[in-house]
């Protein structure tokens, strides 16, 4: 991908939105292609009681760039939908920022998948999250 196309697959996110969720929660998308996507997410009001990230953040972080990713993939006229998620968490982030790494293990016409690997800011993996989406048609208006 070339750096042209790299700067309108990240315009392509600023036209579409990245959801309620994701912003709430202050994910930031800051590179953007079918090869590679990546963003950051703040571990401050993300947090759970124990003042740890929360598991469940780091699953929206990870669909957040897998379902987009997809998106992107599928192309126009065709909705990526999640089918399945999971994620294993092998470390605790408790603050600073976590950066999703997202990169397609299968892309095909009708399903894709994605592993994203969370880290912390010292670059340690603290979550494996894989999504696989299921790729349609849009009906035609």
């Amino acid at each position: 991908m070339t750096q042209e196309q790299a700067v309108d697959a990240l315009d392509y996110i600023r036209r579409r939105g990245i959801g309620t969720l994701a912003e709430r929660m202050g994910i930031e998308f800051v590179e953007f292609s079918v090869e590679r996507a990546i963003a950051t997410m703040p571990v401050e009001g993300n947090t759970q009681p124990a003042n740890l990230l929360h598991g469940g953040a780091y699953v929206v972080l990870g669909e957040s760039l897998g379902s987009m990713s997809a998106n992107l993939w599928a192309g126009p006229g065709r909705l990526a939908v999640g089918v399945d998620i999971n994620a294993t968490h092998t470390r605790s982030a408790t603050s600073g920022t976590v950066t999703g790494t997202c990169t397609p293990l299968h892309l095909g016409r009708t399903m894709t998948v994605h592993e994203i690997v969370v880290t912390d800011e010292q670059g340690r993996r603290c979550s494996t999250v894989r999504i696989t989406n299921f790729i349609k048609d849009l009906p035609t208006p």
